[in-house]
């Protein structure tokens, strides 16, 4: 039974099937969208896509650019827009009928990319124009393609014999479903392993009014009117082990944090990501690989694990001594409040924010009452004006996927549309934790001149508001706000003929268009641009922006330790060769970040292997240092803007925009940074910025 027939779709209109929309901005038409028309309109865009290769596999001129690559090129597009659409709407309104449908889909879609990739007739059309490429004329532009396209090719096996093949397309279909529940299992865990409920106020010593309030709502949403609940959501865990005044409810709540996917049961994913590393190792040895890093880390900036392993380990010993010394200030802190007094894993966060609050006289509830969310949102705007000069309109009457979006349209200076952008800003039940930034349309020049428009979604996890108080953002959750709306920046800059290199980037320099706004919002001139108090209305003191900068590099060292200790834990899982000696999850955690790193007991990884969605479920496996190779890109850069006197120099942030955001596919992430900077990018300038005095060895 195909899945057209599984659905029991009539021959009515299925809009999904539609190239254009008909709506403003040719945004998808979400409230007319049923869950009935995604897997029909599925089957019909991966028809078409194979009608499309028999096209070009049926043509009998020799095999050039022009009848080969360009329409293979472009083949997909309706697909991926259906990707796009159905996929993201998963992660922000997941529902059973959707898992449901993504577990029918994903094997599908693993099926119909291993028969483009492992099609005998289109490989040798690929690597004819592969091997004549420099004979036949073509420009940089096309030349690069067809390079990328015959890597992607033997990448994706289309050199292995028929058994290998065959093997090759199990494995991709087992991966697909295996990172699908580890994700459904991790939400499951999120959302219902955990809930700390309290009946006294005295259990809320310590805690802001506003994280107060939000338990409050919560309990009432629970059926639990006159308590407080607190969540393994972020939002809510993260307030409540900064301020809470009890030990024992910070330890109850912390290991159930650090125990999810590993509870037993239906939900736990050890099993989960033990299959997922052992089909990834054999994936990578069947292709020629050592192990599934080297596989990953070919196409980066890095290149192999054992340069990502120099780079991280070079940062390790100044993070863990740096850190070492801050638990050492903490204790000495902590003991005069009470000689007894233990530091645990648990209680990093709390005696952190006590001894900054008394070493800067920062307190982040009080801080957060200048951080109220609309006001950031015009801040972002005004930064994005001065930097880039682009313009924002909003979009009242645009298609929303939730009630609560916000649609926004991004110009250019020249008035120019650049396209949309949507924020959804808060937690829901059915939603994924974290934040991220995704496209519901890519941008793209087309051949006749014309540019497509990018559509770009940002969502969030940030502290609700309530019936008392505006949402109120910590400055996490400012900085959150400035790095993912730098993906949106780049997506919407976006320039090029090809959808294989328009906006296409290594993973180890995605994040440094993200990251880098991080240090503009640290600016003191972009603080004040928003940073007003949402009820007096006036603005953040010089003393607390003097205070804010002063702090940038306390407890560096635990957070650059716990972020580290993640990314060499994922590099260590994968250039494994096999999981056969490994007795379980907990000995392999220990074997690496104890008994190898040395880390110490009062700091965890960042994320523990069953619930590291970024390697088990969202596209970062053997990448997690991205974030930090990015950093290293991104204090280099900055320097580009201090050393011409101006954090907002117009000709710097020209050549920025040029060459790392809009043709930052047009040649290697290398090359491209280069061309922007002039010289590779030089690690010390990262140590400095952690207030690492150690220098990295050249």
């Amino acid at each position: 039974m195909t899945l057209l027939a599984a659905t029991g779709c009539s021959d009515e209109h299925n809009l999904l099937n539609d190239k254009t929309f008909g709506t403003p901005h040719d945004l998808p038409p979400f409230g007319l969208i049923e869950n009935r028309f995604y897997v029909p309109a599925f089957e019909d865009a991966m028809k078409e896509g194979r009608n499309a290769i028999s096209i070009i596999t049926g043509n009998r001129n020799e095999p050039t650019f022009e009848n080969t690559i360009v329409p293979m090129d472009r083949m997909d597009q309706h697909l991926r827009r259906l990707e796009s659409i159905f996929f993201n709407l998963k992660e922000t309104d997941i529902t059973d009928t959707m898992n449901v449908m993504a577990e029918t889909l994903l094997p599908e879609l693993s099926t119909y990319s291993d028969d483009l990739y492992l099609n005998d007739e289109l490989f040798k059309r690929i690597q004819h124009i592969y091997d004549t490429r420099k004979e036949a004329g073509l420009d940089s532009s096309q030349k690069r393609v067809a390079e990328l396209y015959y890597r992607d090719f033997i990448r994706h096996g289309a050199s292995l014999d028929p058994k290998g093949k065959k093997r090759l397309r199990e494995i991709n279909q087992e991966l697909s479903l295996l990172s699908n529940k580890f994700g459904n299992n991790l939400l499951a865990e999120t959302n219902d392993s955990y809930r700390l409920v309290l009946d006294t106020a005295s259990d809320l010593a310590g805690l802001p009014q506003n994280v107060i309030a939000a338990a409050a709502e919560k309990a009432n949403e629970l059926g639990q009117k006159g308590k407080w609940v607190f969540t393994l959501h972020n939002a809510s865990i993260m307030p409540f082990l900064q301020f809470s005044e009890r030990h024992d409810l910070r330890k109850a709540i912390y290991e159930a944090y650090c125990k999810r996917g590993r509870n037993g049961g239906e939900h736990d994913n050890s099993n989960v990501l033990m299959d997922i590393v052992r089909l990834r190792a054999e994936k990578a040895t069947l292709l020629g690989y050592k192990s599934h890093a080297h596989y990953v880390i070919e196409e980066n900036m890095a290149t192999t694990p054992e340069s990502v392993d120099t780079f991280l380990l070079s940062l390790w010993k100044p993070a863990l001594g740096k850190a070492k010394a801050e638990l050492d200030e903490m204790k000495r802190f902590a003991y005069k409040y009470d000689k007894t007094t233990t530091i645990e894993a648990c209680d990093w966060w709390f005696w952190a924010e006590k001894l900054r609050k008394s070493k800067f006289d920062i307190d982040e509830s009080q801080l957060s009452e200048y951080f109220e969310l609309s006001k950031v949102r015009k801040g972002l705007f005004v930064f994005a004006n001065r930097l880039y000069g682009v313009r924002f309109a909003e979009q009242k009457d645009a298609p929303k996927y939730n009630e609560s979006n916000e649609v926004w349209q991004v110009l250019d200076s020249d008035g120019t549309s650049l396209g949309i952008v949507y924020f959804d800003w808060h937690p829901r039940a059915t939603k994924g934790g974290g934040a991220w930034c995704t496209t519901f349309k890519e941008a793209l020049d087309d051949f006749d001149g014309k540019h497509e428009e990018a559509q770009v979604s940002i969502v969030c996890n940030f502290t609700c508001p309530t019936k008392e108080t505006p949402s109120l953002l910590t400055y996490d959750e400012v900085q959150t706000m400035f790095h993912e709306f730098g993906h949106a920046l780049q997506n919407l800059f976006t320039k090029g003929k090809y959808v294989r290199t328009a906006g296409v980037c290594p993973r180890d320099y995605v994040e440094c268009p993200s990251q880098i706004n991080e240090v503009w919002v640290a600016d003191s001139s972009v603080l004040k641009s928003f940073a007003k108090h949402y009820k007096t209305g006036e603005s953040i003191p010089d003393a607390m922006l003097n205070k804010l900068k002063a702090v940038g590099t306390f407890n560096q060292g635990f957070a650059s330790t716990e972020y580290l200790a993640a990314a060499l834990l994922d590099l260590r899982w994968h250039t494994l060769n096999n999981t056969g000696d490994i007795a379980s999850v907990d000995d392999f955690e220990k074997k690496v970040l104890k008994d190898e790193l040395g880390l110490i007991d009062e700091i965890a990884p960042r994320y523990h292997s069953t619930y590291f969605s970024h390697i088990f479920d969202g596209g970062y496996s053997a990448g997690y240092y991205d974030y930090e190779w990015a950093e290293m890109l991104v204090c280099d850069a900055i320097e580009a803007f201090r050393e011409s006197g101006d954090l907002f120099n117009k000709d710097v942030a020209a050549r920025f925009r040029k060459y790392c955001l809009s043709e930052i596919g047009e040649d290697e992430a290398m090359t491209q940074y280069t061309k922007f900077r002039g010289k590779r990018p030089d690690v010390n300038h990262l140590l400095k910025f952690r207030g690492f005095t150690e220098p990295a060895k050249k």
